[in-house]
């Protein structure tokens, strides 16, 4: 019989026979996972991700920074690499936010303020570029960047051309592909790239430009 991840002190009350029956017990063969471990070890693999890379990166060391032992993390993902692929695919489920401002130039610039924030972020900085250069090595974890870097995001991208189409803003047909590019493009370079910060005013000027870019009549 599987047992879960928690111990079983016995029952005092008895001069520590036998535990009574449970209410609810494992099924024959199967581990029953605590979801706030799993949550730890997520989080533990951005942290570690930061601090020495994908290709230095270590269950041993993913485990020590959740406090809980290398057996927790091979219960629930077979290798380190299967690990990051769980968390890029929960990056890429998150996605962009869609906004509908009531315009396009509104909806640009929200795009923008929290696509900047996210890659603002200090773990970003180190993760992002690290894993890149590892998906060139690595097919699986390049097919789940796309994933989680492009393809998530292009849906947004549509979305936000789509109601500028309807309110006349751009014309039909206007490029997703391109318009996810003009979003996205400028603040990876100068962010991740260049590692320089934004100016005062660099997003509403960036989303002026992005607008432009679109041919927008409004």
């Amino acid at each position: 019989m599987a047992k879960d991840e928690t111990a079983d002190t016995g029952n005092a009350a008895t001069g520590g026979g036998p535990a009574p029956e449970r209410a609810r017990r494992a099924p024959a063969g199967a581990a029953v996972l605590r979801e706030e471990k799993t949550e730890a070890i997520r989080a533990a693999v951005f942290e570690e991700l930061a601090a020495v890379g994908f290709a230095r990166m270590s269950v041993e060391g993913i485990a020590r920074r959740a406090g809980v032992g290398k057996t927790a993390v091979y219960r629930r993902w077979r290798s380190k690499l299967h690990l990051v692929l769980d968390v890029v695919a929960a990056l890429a489920s998150s996605g962009l936010p869609s906004p509908d401002t009531g315009s396009l130039r509104g909806d640009v610039r929200m795009v923008l303020e929290v696509a900047a924030g996210a890659l603002r972020h200090p773990m970003a900085a180190q993760i992002v570029p690290d894993l890149l250069a590892e998906a060139a090595r690595t097919p699986e974890l390049s097919d789940a960047l796309k994933t989680a870097l492009h393809d998530s995001q292009e849906s947004v991208a549509a979305a936000v051309l789509s109601r500028a189409v309807a309110r006349g803003e751009v014309p039909p047909g206007t490029d997703t592909r391109l318009a996810l590019d003009l979003l996205t493009g400028p603040l990876y370079w100068r962010l991740l790239v260049v590692r320089d910060e934004l100016p005062a005013g660099y997003l509403d000027e960036l989303a002026g430009a992005v607008v432009r870019a679109l041919g927008a009549t409004g």
